[in-house]
């Protein structure tokens, strides 16, 4: 069978790679072709156009790209229609994705959801546009499933992809000698994000917060397709060493993290590592985004749970003075971690269920395989 996927960031990219080995697994024969990354690429699926030539974050940005973004569309349409997939695949990314979903209602072809877009956060009105356009949509997080069947939309809860790639994760020797992080008073993970965008709004601070341990290591998590240029500020700090792609191994020897608000908040905390979260955007995209949002927390580690387990700085909060603070009370109050810790906890109990790309991988192959049958 044919398949067709559609990632537009990196967590998308991996996500959709490992979905990919899986229905290998069920379909050794399948073919693979669609919108992603170099994850995606190399679990064997051909790349049309790589995601990080459509990276657009923010509703002034979309308007500024609006015809890069129709020009995308326009090519994405024209190569499923003319690749006639057995399934479309949407992975997350939803501004893309539920447009191409309409555009390619008429085509006869599956077309499945893997990892809802946050639409439960804002706009919830787009759930039924998903149940016009989409067969059946796989969610990551528990309380999705009971969200979507307010719709009745066809929705199932697979477990979280993050929890399966961190407990396969096989950690490297020698991270530390390898990124020339010797002799320290501990490290201290800084997660500024995979979007230019939130590296221009909040790397700045970070660096000053790294100025304000200077006893203290960084490791700066740093992204190969993201222009080098972006961190050349942040290295010229003496304690703040560089550490390309390898976020895992980072986490798992930080004590601390600072984190921009996104999939790498749950990724920190599946590591057990505390941390302090932050969220800064243009004034105009936060002054519109903030009217609509219908969620108390940002971070996932919070939103899961629906508590506050780890401190969320947003916009005007963010600032050197307070992320500082919030760090100093990781590393230096035993009670105010621990409380981290048992939430920590708590996120896990929540989450429950491994094994999310395969159970996904099963699905789509059984509805397929029926369908085939039916045909027969």
């Amino acid at each position: 069978m044919k398949y067709y996927l559609i990632a537009g960031e990196r967590s998308g990219d991996l996500h959709g790679s490992n979905l990919i080995k899986e229905l290998k697994k069920k379909d050794p024969s399948g073919e693979f072709r669609g919108f992603g990354g170099d994850y995606m690429k190399e679990a064997g699926a051909e790349i049309v156009t790589h995601y990080k030539e459509m990276a657009v974050m923010g509703l002034v940005e979309v308007l500024k790209n609006i015809f890069k973004i129709k020009r995308y569309l326009s090519q994405c349409y024209k190569d499923i229609e003319a690749y006639q997939p057995d399934a479309l695949i949407l992975i997350d990314f939803a501004g893309f994705n539920l447009r191409i979903a309409t555009k390619v209602l008429h085509l006869n072809i599956k077309k499945f959801y893997y990892i809802s877009p946050k639409i439960w956060a804002w706009n919830q009105k787009r759930a039924y546009k998903i149940k016009k356009t989409i067969d059946k949509i796989f969610v990551i997080l528990p309380f999705e499933e009971k969200f979507y069947s307010r719709f009745d939309v066809d929705a199932k809860y697979v477990g979280n992809p993050v929890l399966d790639a961190i407990n396969t994760f096989q950690p490297a020797s020698g991270f530390l000698s390898k990124h020339k992080i010797i002799g320290t008073d501990g490290i201290i993970a800084l997660l500024p994000g995979s979007r230019k965008q939130e590296l221009i709004q909040l790397l700045p601070i970070m660096v000053e917060v790294a100025r304000a341990f200077p006893h203290k290591t960084f490791g700066l998590s740093m992204i190969k397709n993201l222009p080098q240029s972006l961190y050349d500020e942040a290295l010229k700090e003496s304690n703040i060493m560089p550490v390309m792609e390898d976020n895992y191994n980072l986490l798992l020897n930080a004590e601390a993290a600072v984190v921009t608000s996104g999939t790498a908040t749950l990724e920190t905390a599946l590591f057990d590592v505390p941390q302090v979260v932050i969220y800064r955007t243009s004034k105009i995209n936060y002054a519109i985004g903030s009217r609509f949002v219908k969620v108390k927390y940002i971070s996932l580690v919070n939103l899961i749970v629906d508590q506050e387990i780890v401190k969320e700085l947003i916009q005007d909060e963010v600032s050197t003075e307070a992320v500082t603070k919030e760090l100093k009370g990781i590393l230096e109050d035993e009670n105010y971690k621990d409380r981290i810790m048992t939430g920590y906890k708590k996120l896990r109990n929540t989450l429950k269920g491994n094994n999310a790309s395969m159970n996904t991988a099963k699905e789509i192959f059984g509805i397929l395989s029926a369908q085939s049958t039916d045909f027969t």
